[in-house]
């Protein structure tokens, strides 16, 4: 494939159908309304030239090279802020045009470097094309007077230099940082030939407010902003187009490379997701893949104390088939399982959960979304009768008021907050329900109406008392609660009561009782209201049940079925959603339906020609009890550091070490790895061919950038471990397992390689009824049929503070850093993040004599780390926060046990802890 290059209509579109009849240069072209001049032109073939224009900013008619005559009207106006009129003849190609378009590149050309020849984006400039369009021939001002050729260069941040004698002033890179982005870290300062662009009076671009989204570097037409890939390597000749493997947004790339080296990574324009934007872990963080930490060869021990001995593929599958059917043997079929990953694509993950239930004869495999999204699956399960969120990432353009519970969009999600800033910019009103002062509650341009900073543990709570706002000042939706709804009048008479109140809760939540009440109103009221939630919500003790809280405030609020509306789960990780889809939890088949069910279990009998028990297999957590107790004794973990991530992790290890055979697949030797018996290489996203699914059902093409550089594809991999155990499985292509999946699973039957690089991707449930997918769920009826209300009792959890263990600890993400940091840790996002640090209120600092910098000690009742303080007034007194990217802090070391009553997930976000100055 050679350079892909996208189409630029120079502005955006305008919505509604073409209605509007113009002529360009004698090309006739129908637009809809309010479509500007240089857009309709374009849409008819005609490229009128520019510099400041670009189809995803709004015009800005600064730089004056796009002028045409338009019949009938005087003068020469900029073609990109001029609309369509109905009749309108406009000529792009006249005599005076051109004298003018030659003028304004004169004058640009007087003020720039003439090193085309040796510059770096030689073949890539739009000044240079555009000297090209106009015909410049000569420059008549000459190059000796007043210009910007010495302005220092700013090469500060690790990814892109700037390099500002080479600037236009066009304004693109301000634009595209406030419009796109909504940081607003840029400015043009000073005036005529004074202005330039700032990152702050006096700052580089590292020290700015800049995050470093390549927004700015992908809107600039000149070298001024540039990757040092592209300065070290030189400009890409070709693409491919491919999916992040960060969190779930699912951005869409288009990976550019110069031969078989990786450029750089360009948003997709036409990506679904993200629609042209990223973010600095998507956009630059790759170098992980090709880092020298990697591991390429398989290689076995015997015992974890022995060193590491290299082998080949033969053996080292072979040592597992033996050594997996060796434990069966003695221990019982039972005795053996898997772990899969949500950062492995839909087939690999498929495979994995096959082999377990038609090689190793059971039902134990699970999946990371056990520790961060499975309440979201059983707690919409049980209300809307689909384990997925409600919308498109596209729906909050339309919504009216928009709650955020649980979730720090801007850190954690940050293409998708861009969108909703936007939005929020527009008009539309916030609602932050957090312990802790996340940037969304006060950042530039955006103030949130409310900002409900609950205690943790609380959150059910606060959902019930919102909901009995509504229902006792009768805000309910009472047609779409009639018309959709069932189990209404039980839930409406459990959420009246009084102890549901604000004013009866805000001795539990902490939340004040007018505040709450407010939102309340706030949210109930609005015409379209959106709710979206992340790990705040499920990694509780009830996290299923705040699911289905959230789901019975929405139903009652005739917020379901259309555009704005909806409860929609911010998947941590990139696929997420789709290793749920595939049938990595032990009590569900692909598709969500359990084992128990005769006629499903049926269907895969018959495709895969082995029976599959009817009862659920061992969860995670009952795994390492096993483990421990001395029945379960070997685990395949595949693509997860469980050794990092997982709760408890004196608990977690001690399983690992009581195990006969440990295997871990990854990309390098993770903390999980040195309790492994055999090690076997993963594939990069940069090297796969498959699917991804993310947290708006959006089914995504991974397309392999380079071949596997251990040799073997990863889902080949388990295919082989399957057959040397006795139970054949070949696939030519991932194709093939997709055509599988399809084959077996209602919500994915019209999806397949052809169909998605067809249309890009598509959102299941894709089927004959929606053969192109489903933006939206639930619009005319739910999937279950009616919504269902369910009775939400807050329980508190045991998790409480005491005279021991004073302070709540919760976690969160940072934004240039990805979960357990095994990729981003291994790129220059190091830059911004290069250790764990404890937050602590200024008071819970000074009485116990901690000052910024401290290195102190966290300790909860199962263990202890050291990390450095942070003093900070986002939380509330008595409430501590870390991040948990890099394993010398080890925060899941003082987590706990504790997990949510239906689906074990943990509950990282309640820790009763003591800090202290480290001795």
């Amino acid at each position: 494939m050679s350079l892909l290059k996208e189409p630029d209509y120079g502005t955006p579109p305008k919505p509604g159908p073409a209605v509007v009849d113009v002529e360009i240069d004698g090309l006739p072209v129908t637009v809809a309304e309010g479509t500007s001049v240089m857009r309709a032109a374009a849409l008819a073939g005609v490229d009128i030239p520019k510099l400041c224009a670009t189809d995803r900013l709004d015009a800005f008619g600064s730089c004056r090279l796009c002028v045409v005559e338009i019949d009938g009207r005087r003068g020469t106006p900029a073609s990109c802020t001029t609309p369509v009129a109905p009749g309108m003849s406009v000529r792009t190609q006249t005599p005076k045009v051109a004298k003018l378009r030659q003028g304004v590149m004169e004058l640009y050309i007087s003020d720039h470097p003439l090193d085309c020849l040796t510059c770096s984006a030689n073949g890539d400039c739009e000044l240079q094309d555009m000297a090209g369009a106009v015909g410049l021939r000569q420059v008549r001002y000459g190059y000796q007077g007043q210009n910007h050729l010495d302005a220092t260069a700013d090469r500060s941040n690790p990814y892109f230099d700037f390099e500002p004698s080479k600037c236009i002033a066009c304004s693109r890179c301000v634009r595209a940082c406030g419009e796109i982005q909504g940081t607003f870290a840029l400015t043009i300062e000073g005036r005529g030939f004074d202005s330039k662009v700032s990152a702050g009076a006096g700052e580089s671009f590292m020290d700015s407010e800049c995050v470093s989204c390549g927004a700015c570097v992908q809107a600039c037409p000149t070298a001024t902003l540039q990757e040092k890939t592209v300065l070290q390597l030189g400009m890409p000749t070709r693409s491919v187009v491919t999916t992040c493997a960060y969190c779930g947004v699912g951005c869409s790339f288009k990976a550019e490379l110069r031969g078989t080296e990786l450029v750089r990574m360009v948003p997709h324009k036409d990506g679904g997701a993200n629609e042209g934007h990223s973010c600095v872990k998507g956009r630059f963080a790759f170098g992980y893949a090709t880092h020298p930490d990697r591991r390429l060869k398989p290689m076995v021990r015997e015992r974890i104390t022995d060193e590491w001995r290299e082998v080949s593929w033969e053996e080292a599958i072979g040592t597992v088939a033996r050594r997996m059917r060796e434990i069966q043997a003695a221990h019982g079929p039972d005795a053996i399982g898997a772990i899969s990953s949500s950062r492995c694509t839909n087939e690999e993950v498929f495979v994995v959960q096959k082999m377990v239930r038609a090689a190793f004869g059971n039902n134990n495999v699970d999946t990371c979304a056990r520790v961060c999204h499975s309440p979201t699956g059983y707690g919409l399960k049980q209300t809307f009768g689909e384990s997925a969120g409600t919308q498109d990432f596209r729906s909050v353009a339309a919504a009216d008021v928009i709650v955020v519970i649980g979730a720090n969009p801007t850190d954690g999600h940050p293409v998708f907050a861009s969108r909703m800033k936007k939005r929020l910019r527009e008009g539309a009103r916030l609602i932050v329900i957090d312990p802790r002062r996340i940037d969304l509650v006060r950042s530039p341009h955006i103030e949130a109406a409310h900002h409900l900073q609950l205690r943790p543990g609380t959150n059910v709570a606060v959902v019930n008392a919102l909901a009995h706002v509504a229902v006792t000042e009768g805000l309910v939706d009472k047609g779409f609660v009639a018309d959709r709804c069932e189990g209404f009048a039980e839930w409406a008479a459990f959420i009246a009561r009084p102890e549901h109140s604000p004013e009866a809760v805000e001795g539990i939540t902490g939340v004040p009782a007018d505040e709450l009440r407010a939102a309340a109103r706030l949210y109930a009221g609005a015409p379209n209201g959106a709710i979206y939630y992340g790990l705040g919500v499920t990694e509780h003790s009830q996290g299923s049940t705040m699911v289905m809280g959230m789901a019975n405030l929405a139903m009652a609020c005739g917020n379901l079925g259309r555009d704005g509306v909806g409860v929609n789960p911010l998947r941590g990780q990139n696929n997420v959603q789709g290793s749920c889809d595939m049938g990595s939890f032990p009590h569900e088949l692909p598709g969500y339906r359990h084992v128990s069910d005769d006629a499903v279990r049926t269907v895969f009998e018959k495709l895969w020609d082995r029976p599959i028990l009817a009862d659920p297999g061992l969860r995670i957590p009952n795994m390492f009890d096993a483990a421990v107790a001395g029945s379960f004794r070997g685990l395949f973990v595949h693509g997860e550091d469980i050794a990092q991530s997982d709760p408890n992790l004196q608990h977690v290890t001690a399983a690992l070490t009581a195990m006969d055979l440990v295997v871990v697949q990854d990309l390098f030797l993770n903390e999980t790895a040195k309790f492994a018996h055999v090690f076997l290489p993963g594939a990069s996203f940069l090297e796969k061919d498959g699917t991804f699914t993310n947290a708006e059902r959006r089914i995504n093409r991974v397309r392999a950038v380079m071949k596997p550089k251990s040799g073997k594809h990863e889902w080949q991999i388990v295919c082989e471990i399957a057959t040397a155990m006795g139970y054949p499985m070949s696939y030519t292509h991932p194709s093939e397992i997709m055509d599988e999946i399809a084959s077996v699973t209602p919500t994915f039957t019209g999806v397949s390689f052809e169909l998605l690089d067809k249309l890009g991707s598509v959102q299941w449930p894709c089927n004959p009824q929606a053969p192109e997918g489903t933006p939206v769920m639930h619009v005319d009826e739910f999937t279950r049929g009616k919504g269902k209300f369910v009775v939400t009792a807050y329980v508190p959890t045991d998790e409480r503070s005491t005279r021991k263990f004073p302070l709540i600890l919760t976690t969160g993400r940072i934004l240039s850093q990805y979960n357990v940091g095994a990729q981003t840790r291994r790129t220059e996002n190091v830059a911004w993040h290069r250790e764990d640090i404890l937050e602590l209120h200024p008071h819970d600092a000074e009485v116990r004599g901690i000052t910024d910098g401290d290195t102190v000690r966290l300790a909860s009742r199962v263990g202890q780390t050291t990390l450095r303080a942070h003093i900070s007034d986002r939380m509330p007194t008595g409430v501590v926060y870390t991040t948990f990217h890099h394993p010398v802090t080890g925060a899941n070391v003082v987590t706990t046990e504790n997990s949510d009553w239906a689906t074990n997930c943990p509950e990282y976000k309640v820790t009763a802890v003591q800090v202290g100055l480290a001795i």
